[in-house]
């Protein structure tokens, strides 16, 4: 059993994903420059490379 309260687990879990969705925007915003590329190009290069 755990000495934390409910409202202490609720907390800590909404931290972490609050975490992790700033995580993602900072991933997000450091990548916006990059160039768009197809589906069928993004295959085609994983195949050229061995990676599928």
């Amino acid at each position: 059993m755990s000495s934390q309260s409910l409202s202490e687990l609720v907390d800590e879990a909404v931290r972490q994903l609050m975490k992790e969705d700033q995580e993602d925007l900072e991933s997000y915003a450091s990548r916006v420059a990059e160039p768009e590329i197809s589906y069928e190009t993004l295959l085609n290069d994983l195949k050229k490379h061995g990676k599928i």
